[in-house]
């Protein structure tokens, strides 16, 4: 029989509603809260340096958030963004890619690019938009990227990389397909991974990006980590069905849901993911069940929309903590020495911060130097009228007036 409209073919003379939470979809948990492997559960296959790498990140990266969301507070950057408690979904995910993987993220993913080597002086550089930034200073705080690592600048509105993504992912596949067969001639080399929130998926380039990986059978693995709120949003006035998972199935796309506060979860998921789309060239949707402990960014106030009792209750399953009791049955760190590792982490992550602050803002021209070849003539002439507004208001300029030639 024919089959023109794409369907599973189960005929029924009965009446029957399907209910939005009909599938019923697991949460892959290995990890105990006082880091055993639970019962049942099989710990995936992870050695020892992978495992301290993918601590000493997390470790990294909650100092590091702890000291700039001060800085901020302290007038010193202008905006920060967290990864509290969402340490393991991003971390354990990164160390389960190939380095050449392109990752795509959204904002909240410093840690996969601490794992891939981005140096704390870049971060830094970044972060205060100095001239050593590689962005040349014309992002926002948080808005990292880079080529050597295979980190894809982030922007701002959300949900565009979702897309971007898939047809990446998509542009890596094509270099394996038979011409002639249009079949697959050899395993795919990399992948793309794209992070977004639970709010991210709410936008139209999500349904675009899921539908179209879904029907030319992209290599993209769709990192969703639902943390509870879209910024002052909670889940459930955000959708009605059983969480992010449930979309993907929709889409006929391979699905797991893991529990984002499990490094050794996470680690596995993403790694059997990608083995899979490598393989067989389609995509994965993997949604990671965790909580946002902080603020959505520093610009939010989470106490409008959410109780302290809330928040106290989720403190206790501090993601680095759950890793690094499992860490120490293993015999593969030593408390004294860790203990001894942060305090110096802080006091580098200070240092840096005091040498990055004093270097000096990008040039002026720095705008408009490789946005094009060569500047076209509108925007050479935006350029000079806003030399000449600075000129006019050196005041309202301060770090810029007095570089203008």
């Amino acid at each position: 029989m024919t089959n023109p409209n794409n369907i599973s073919l189960n005929i029924s003379h009965a009446l029957k509603f399907i209910d939005s939470h009909a599938l019923d979809i697991p949460t892959l948990t290995i990890l105990g809260d006082n880091g055993e492997i639970l019962e049942g559960a099989t710990a995936p296959d992870i050695d020892k340096d992978t495992a301290i790498n993918l601590y000493s990140t997390m470790r990294f990266i909650r100092l590091l958030d702890e000291r700039m969301q001060a800085a901020q507070r302290q007038g010193r950057v202008s905006f920060y963004m967290q990864c509290l408690g969402e340490e393991a979904a991003i971390t354990a995910s990164a160390a389960a890619l190939k380095p050449e993987d392109m990752i795509m993220a959204q904002y909240r993913e410093q840690a996969a690019l601490a794992y891939r080597g981005f140096t704390l002086e870049q971060f830094m550089n970044q972060l205060f938009s100095n001239e050593k930034d590689l962005g040349k200073g014309r992002q926002m705080p948080v808005h990292y990227g880079s080529n050597e690592l295979y980190y894809l600048t982030i922007s701002s509105p959300l949900g565009t990389q979702i897309p971007q993504a898939t047809g990446y992912a998509y542009g890596q596949k094509l270099k394996h397909i038979d011409p002639a067969t249009g079949e697959l001639n050899s395993e795919i080399d990399n992948l793309t991974i794209c992070y977004f929130g639970e709010g991210a998926a709410s936008e139209g380039d999500f349904h675009a990006g899921l539908n179209m990986a879904a029907v030319h059978e992209a290599p993209v693995l769709f990192f969703a980590r639902n943390n509870g709120y879209a910024i002052s949003t909670p889940a459930d006035e955000q959708f009605k069905g059983d969480g992010i998972a449930s979309r993907g199935v929709g889409y006929g796309i391979k699905t797991i849901r893991v529990d984002g506060g499990d490094a050794l979860a996470v680690f596995a998921a993403t790694q059997a993911a990608r083995k899979m789309a490598v393989e067989n060239g389609e995509p994965v949707l993997i949604e990671s069940i965790a909580y946002r402990l902080g603020a959505h960014s520093t610009s939010d106030d989470p106490s409008g929309y959410r109780s302290k009792e809330e928040e106290a209750e989720f403190k206790g399953n501090c993601p680095i903590e759950r890793f690094k009791k499992w860490l120490l049955k293993q015999g593969w760190l030593n408390e004294q020495e860790d203990e001894a590792e942060k305090d110096k982490i802080r006091e580098d992550i200070l240092a840096a911060l005091k040498i990055a602050e004093k270097v000096q803002k990008p040039a002026l021209e720095e705008l408009v130097s490789d946005v094009y070849d060569q500047p076209i003539p509108a925007l050479a002439k935006q350029y000079e009228e806003l030399k000449e507004h600075i000129k006019q208001h050196p005041e309202a300029y301060p770090v810029t007036a007095g570089r203008i030639k």
